[in-house]
């Protein structure tokens, strides 16, 4: 009897070791982070001593680029591994209205599409999504539990997400009710006559990233015996301006400033610039409970936590990008393919097998994650555009393979190319209206703020960003999104 006793033990403890060597991922995605706008990465205005205290226990990553401009192409792209040139969502395609019955979504991800989370389900996680999807409403082949999710909490509409006090969030399928009234956030105030309460309008009780938060928690404590993958896209900083007035109130007083009264879309507030800074601080405060809880389970040393943002500071609403150097002096802002538009802070963290303290300059994208995360359930995979990054994040340089070069394409604001090979970034800007556009050339090491196009000097370059182009461009299936002149696809 003893003897049984002690196998089903053994049994038991392989059982426990197994499962702790299926590490847990944990991917938090802000919207409309700059690349200076943590203190990690230079900023001098806004508090961010959670994300700082990430870096300092973890890897940041200091040429690392989103696969695209804007939101929803950009989520399609981490989810999917595909760059701009092959994915199925390559801009922000969107469906019905900003009121609560013409709610639509954007162009749903197609079923055959393979995710991230369908990935890990393979090795027996369980998955959640919880925060802002975008690529799909509840009841479309594009909806989070059609695409590998078992849970999703948030908002599945982007445009929905503009508002930070809903009056609802989706909850698997079901319309989770936060009993507050529907705020117009692209309401204009006239600066003559605006009153306190007519700033309050934008306020409401319940804060969505906090439901977030709580949803994110409970998942995690509901997880904690088998392996997760916990995808974590916040709305914050992405206009409209409106975060907790105890948040707020932290920064009024630092900065000369004045009401914004709704002029360039979102929401009127009347201390803006201490607004978006209260955004991010309050970010980097549910990053902090989310590393927190990790610890307090006993799971740090098998949780790989990951930070990023979908694309660069943005150009609108109350956001004064000048002002907080968000994008830390480089060329563009959101909708954009210069550094600005796409490079994005990137920091991961896991004790005993990242290095604390450690920087890289590796050249990667948020494309690579899909291949990162195969390469680290060791699976393999081949439908993908990227490149595992997995040895250099456990700080094996020699094994880690680099991109010869980066792609990326968006249809929007003109239609837009950019390559990123070596220290060399190639740009091609307003292509629908000059399919024949030409290249800008940066060298990136002498010039990363993109200041000095040396095109004319380098005609060898020209003529090869001119065949990737036509390497890398398939066919869209979104005939807005075909703007390029070429039709070598590879479908």
């Amino acid at each position: 009897m003893n003897k049984i006793k002690a196998i089903i033990f053994c049994c038991l403890l392989s059982s426990s070791v197994l499962s702790q060597q299926k590490p847990n991922i944990i991917y938090i995605y802000a919207d409309d982070l700059g690349y200076g706008e943590l203190g990690s990465y230079g900023q001098m205005k806004i508090k961010t001593p959670n994300l700082d205290r990430m870096a300092k226990e973890g890897m940041r990553f200091t040429q690392h680029y989103s696969s695209s401009a804007v939101c929803a192409p950009a989520r399609c792209m981490l989810m999917t591994g595909k760059h701009g040139g092959s994915s199925y969502i390559r801009g922000n395609y969107e469906l019905g209205g900003f009121l609560d019955s013409e709610e639509k979504g954007q162009i749903p991800l197609k079923a055959e599409e393979f995710t991230v989370a369908e990935l890990v389900k393979q090795k027996g996680y369980t998955t959640a999504l919880v925060g802002k999807w975008g690529l799909g409403m509840n009841g479309t082949e594009g909806s989070p539990n059609a695409q590998g999710f078992d849970y999703y909490y948030g908002y599945l509409d982007q445009k929905q997400s503009h508002n930070y006090y809903p009056t609802h969030l989706w909850e698997n399928e079901k319309w989770d009710t936060l009993n507050q009234p529907y705020i117009n956030v692209h309401k204009i105030l006239d600066p003559k006559t605006a009153t306190d309460t007519d700033f309050d309008y934008f306020k409401g009780k319940v804060y969505a990233p906090e439901k977030m938060t709580e949803k994110a928690l409970k998942f995690i404590d509901n997880n904690k015996e088998n392996p997760f993958f916990l995808y974590l896209p916040y709305t914050i900083p992405h206009a409209s301006l409106q975060a907790p007035e105890e948040w707020i109130k932290q920064y009024i007083g630092l900065f000369e400033e004045k009401p914004y009264y709704g002029q360039n879309g979102y929401a009127s507030t009347k201390y803006p610039l201490s607004t978006y800074a209260a955004m991010i601080s309050y970010l980097d405060a549910q990053v902090g409970i989310i590393m927190d809880r990790i610890k307090e389970l006993g799971l740090d040393e098998n949780t790989i936590i990951m930070f990023s943002s979908d694309n660069g500071t943005t150009f609108n609403g109350g956001v004064d990008a000048a002002f907080f150097n968000s994008v830390d002096n480089l060329k563009g802002l959101k909708m954009d393919l210069y550094e600005g538009g796409i490079r994005e802070p990137f920091i991961a963290r896991w004790p005993g097998k990242i290095r604390a303290g450690s920087t890289s300059d590796l050249i990667s994208a948020q494309y690579d994650f899909f291949a990162t995360i195969a390469d680290l359930t060791n699976q393999k995979v081949k439908n993908t555009d990227g490149i595992s990054f997995l040895p250099e994040l456990l700080g094996n340089k020699s094994k880690q393979k680099k991109h010869e070069y980066l792609y990326f394409e968006y249809p929007e604001k003109g239609g837009q190319i950019a390559i990123r090979m070596g220290d060399w970034k190639g740009v091609k800007s307003n292509l629908k209206k000059n399919p024949n556009a030409l290249w800008e050339i940066y060298n990136l090491r002498s010039d990363r703020n993109e200041t000095v196009d040396v095109s004319n000097q380098n005609s060898k370059l020209v003529k090869r960003f001119e065949e990737i182009l036509k390497k890398e461009h398939q066919t869209s299936a979104v005939k807005n999104w075909e703007f390029i002149n070429t039709r070598n696809s590879k479908l």
